[in-house]
């Protein structure tokens, strides 16, 4: 089997306005995606999705499509898909950076080989050490009597977990969680989600006051690039840290485990540049005794589903106790493949057909096409 063609397909889903998010990295209002379709000589085609929002993954669609083009296509074009390690070596040789363009053909080809061998993704990692997955839900950034508004609809849709939004004014995250809380109730799992919005000083005036809430983590309360910052934050935290803007790649979770600076780790299929790099890092997680979640920039329907297969299939995932990022159907008005994936409010389950599990929804990909 060889790779013939990479077909990619800008779209964009509108987010549902009262949704949008805001956070310590300020807002997203809009969602692009590059919709990619590897295509093969034996009649068998790969689908992935690139996350194209500038403030998250520092990609464009039309990056993505450029670089795809003229430096990824060109090395894997007439090579076998099913290599999945080479081929990722390659592209990652290849072109510096850029992961989530790099991802959305990674997740292409496990897709094939799951169409070849004709199993779930979740069995091509090993299996699943759970059926489905606990989610929460995400509330923004908002005015603080907003926010809770918006915390208490979560709860009607079924959540019991959720994380607020922080790290853009202190005395208003303090109010805004305090509102959240009071609106969902004792029993409703509430974390904190700053962004990298607070510097070590701000971080750790806050943390008692937060406390008062029953707060179960606080994720990336200081910028990513020294993780010192993150480990003075851990010292004085009477709650789990989380790194997720400061962890990328293998590497950078043993600089993490190092450092001491984390008690989990929220890992991405974008952010390493695919499925094997997340793997990895789980696989660090466990090695040092830290717990995982799986975090979101907002992927459409491709890119959940392997999402999904992920949290089934990597016992360092403890979505009991820091549970999942899969929450994009709450936020867009549609998605783009069929058939629907089995997210409900606070769970998320695998798609039973081979691969990702998904196929796209053509009038759906026509209806949210750009240019």
């Amino acid at each position: 089997m060889k790779i013939t063609a990479i077909d990619t397909t800008p779209i964009n889903v509108p987010i549902v306005p009262e949704r949008a998010t805001v956070g310590g990295r300020g807002k997203h209002t809009t969602s692009p995606f590059l919709i990619l379709q590897v295509r093969t000589d034996e009649g068998i085609t790969g689908l992935g999705e690139v996350s194209c929002t500038p403030v998250w993954s520092g990609e464009d669609q039309v990056s993505a499509a450029h670089f795809i083009e003229t430096v990824l296509a060109p090395i894997v074009t007439g090579r076998d898909p099913l290599a999945i390690t080479t081929r990722a070596e390659e592209m990652r040789r290849a072109l510096a950076g850029n992961p989530f363009t790099r991802a959305g053909i990674e997740m292409a080809l496990w897709d094939i080989l799951g169409k070849v061998t004709g199993q779930p993704l979740h069995v091509l990692l090993g299996g699943a050490v759970r059926d489905e997955v606990r989610t929460k839900y995400s509330v923004s950034g908002l005015e603080p009597v907003k926010a809770a508004k918006l915390a208490a609809w979560a709860v009607e849709q079924g959540f019991t977990a959720m994380k607020v939004k922080v790290g853009i004014e202190p005395e208003s995250d303090l109010r805004r969680v305090r509102e959240v809380r009071a609106a969902v109730g004792d029993d409703v799992l509430l974390g904190i989600d700053a962004n990298g919005g607070w510097d070590v000083a701000t971080a750790t005036s806050l943390l008692p006051r937060l406390a008062e809430q029953c707060i179960a983590f606080i994720e990336q309360p200081v910028p990513a690039g020294d993780h010192r910052w993150l480990a003075r934050v851990r010292l004085q935290s009477a709650v789990p840290v989380i790194a997720d803007e400061s962890l990328s790649t293998a590497q950078d979770a043993l600089a993490l485990v190092a450092a001491e600076a984390a008690d989990a780790f929220s890992i991405y299929v974008g952010m390493g540049g695919g499925i094997r790099e997340a793997t990895s890092i789980a696989s660090v997680a466990a090695a040092a005794g830290l717990a995982c979640t799986i975090g979101s920039n907002l992927e459409l329907g491709i890119a959940q589903a392997a999402m999904i297969h992920l949290a089934v299939a990597l016992p360092s995932v403890k979505p009991e106790r820091i549970p999942c990022d899969i929450i994009s159907r709450f936020f867009y008005e549609g998605d783009i493949v069929q058939p629907p994936l089995p997210v409900a409010g606070g769970v998320a389950g695998p798609p039973s057909g081979p691969g990702l599990g998904v196929e796209l929804d053509e009038a759906a990909v026509a209806r949210y096409r750009v240019g």
